[in-house]
């Protein structure tokens, strides 16, 4: 392609207008994940609790911006005044729940569909995140770790309000932390968000802007459809693995119990400790103490 045809192009995809296809296809995505969530329940807990699930599902939906903006002190709701949008996703959301002989459902799971979504969320990812670091930044022009944080839950704000949105439905899961087991989407909203950082505060990439926006939405879009069709899940493991066995201590685990032999643990993963008597002793009127 030519380089000029290429750059226009991405010029092109940094103005692509989020309303109403990429929204659309977020908002259904994030239905489908609340609905894969509840699985067998997701019939007679919609029928009985339509309002929990509407706040769980518009809580997913909007969750980007409104976790950003409780972090930045910024009014929590102010994601929700676009009627227009919040319209969308409630429509979106009756047709997923509600649509006779589920209907809604059907069509967005028909996997040519929810490709085509899942590449548009992807495209909707990488403006989120774009947009998280260049407000952070407005806010606070040297705070780099700000940038890359709100940029990060900008892209995947679902998974960090994961507790909230369960606890809407009544269902309490406390291990549900994003920061134990971050997915893909996490981890690759990171690594778009410190690259935006990278691109705007430094001049270590000499690329112009637009090129460094449409290979994050090129990346994004590349592995969510490897996902789908592939089955690649994340192809952070084997870098993540690397790290962790040079710098957290896997190597030196490993020559340890080479020279000294491994701990012993117990079924819980703790080191056993050396079992005491828990006997008791009672000392009898003649002197004499006698273990029971």
């Amino acid at each position: 392609m030519d380089p000029e045809a290429f750059l226009d192009l991405a010029n092109q995809v940094t103005k692509l207008k989020m309303y109403p296809y990429f929204d659309l296809a977020h908002a259904a995505l994030c239905c489908l994940a609340v609905r894969d969530d509840l699985a067998n329940g997701s019939l007679p807990f919609s029928r009985k609790r339509p309002l929990a699930l509407w706040a769980s599902s518009m809580l997913v939906i909007f969750a980007g911006g409104i976790l950003a903006n409780l972090l930045l002190g910024e009014p929590v709701l102010a994601p929700l005044k676009n009627n227009n949008q919040l319209l969308l996703s409630t429509v979106v959301w009756y047709l997923i729940f509600y649509s006779p002989f589920d209907v809604g459902y059907k069509f967005f799971k028909f996997l040519p569909i929810k490709v085509i979504c899942a590449a548009l969320k992807e495209v909707y990812r990488a403006k989120k995140v774009h947009d998280g670091v260049t407000h952070a930044a407005k806010l606070f022009p040297n705070a780099y770790i700000v940038m890359i944080a709100i940029g990060a839950i900008k892209g995947n704000g679902a998974g960090f309000v994961k507790i909230g949105e369960r606890l809407c439905r009544g269902v309490w899961t406390p291990t549900a932390v994003e920061f134990l087991v971050p997915n893909f989407s996490t981890k690759a909203s990171i690594l778009a968000a410190l690259i935006f950082v990278v691109d705007k505060k430094t001049d270590l990439i000499s690329a112009p802007h637009a090129l460094v926006y449409f290979g994050v939405v090129i990346f994004f879009v590349y592995f969510k459809l490897s996902s789908l069709l592939l089955g690649i899940t994340d192809p952070f493991v084997p870098f993540e693995n690397l790290f962790c066995a040079i710098c957290m201590g896997g190597v030196f685990d490993v020559i340890q119990e080479t020279f000294y032999g491994k701990p012993s643990t117990e079924e819980n993963g703790e080191v056993s400790k050396p079992k005491q008597n828990n006997a008791l002793c009672v000392s009898s009127y003649h002197n004499t103490d006698k273990c029971y």
